[in-house]
């Protein structure tokens, strides 16, 4: 199966008034808000739980200052973006939608990434069961397999962005996505699994051999969540 480059347009994940923190979440678990608001969700692990594939350091900054950036970014673009639809400032609305997909998918994503993680000694690591392993062994051929190619898939993302395993809700059928910069899985697609190829999850530990990267993080990997979310 072939790997694709996902886009989503900005105007299908921006705003819209009415919904959670003015950012559609539906079918998306994992993602906290309080009164409207985002909010930068507890980890279920300690920052140096998933040593030595992630140094506790990197979860820490990765966490502390990178997600909760984009949770605070994202408030405040949503307060702004309030403000000009009360004054039906179509143009403000319209400057206002690029800083909300971004800073908005990084919430969703991060959100979403740590629970894709998990210590050893909390099943990190440990093979993907039932359906989904299924559903890998027909679309890629083996575990083994599909790892290799994910790998490709994040080794192939020129700049920053993700590598996702989705599964096609019209189809139920599974595969790699690679998307850009902080772009979010939405629409037909449920994201899985997904491991971010930014160079603020791995440099301070693995410098510019981001491949050992790619190939540590698979011992820390939860497939219990990816799971739970093709359920």
């Amino acid at each position: 199966m072939s790997i694709i480059l996902s886009r989503p347009s900005t105007a299908r994940v921006a705003l819209r008034a009415g919904s959670v923190g003015g950012y559609r979440t539906s079918g998306i678990t994992g993602i906290s808000f309080t009164r409207g608001k985002a909010t930068l969700p507890d980890l279920n692990y300690d920052y140096g739980a998933l040593e030595p594939a992630i140094s506790g350091k990197i979860m820490e900054l990765h966490h502390k200052m990178h997600h909760n950036t984009y949770v605070n970014s994202f408030n405040d673009a949503t307060e702004k973006m309030a403000a000009a639809e009360s004054k039906s400032d179509v143009a403000s609305q319209i400057a206002l939608q690029p800083l909300i997909n971004f800073h908005g998918g990084g919430h969703l994503n991060h959100s979403l990434f740590w629970e894709n993680l998990a210590p050893k000694s909390s099943g990190g690591g440990e093979p993907p069961s039932g359906a989904l392993a299924s559903a890998i062994e027909e679309s890629y051929g083996g575990l083994d397999s599909f790892k290799t190619k994910f790998n490709t898939a994040l080794a192939g993302i020129q700049g920053s962005g993700w590598a996702w395993l989705v599964k096609d809700n019209e189809t139920g059928h599974v595969s790699i996505r690679t998307y850009a910069n902080q772009d979010p899985v939405v629409g037909k697609f449920t994201p899985l699994l997904g491991i971010d190829a930014w160079e603020h999850a791995y440099y301070l530990q693995y410098q510019n051999r981001k491949a050992e990267y790619f190939k540590a993080i698979w011992e820390v990997v939860n497939w219990k969540a990816a799971e739970k979310r093709f359920a």
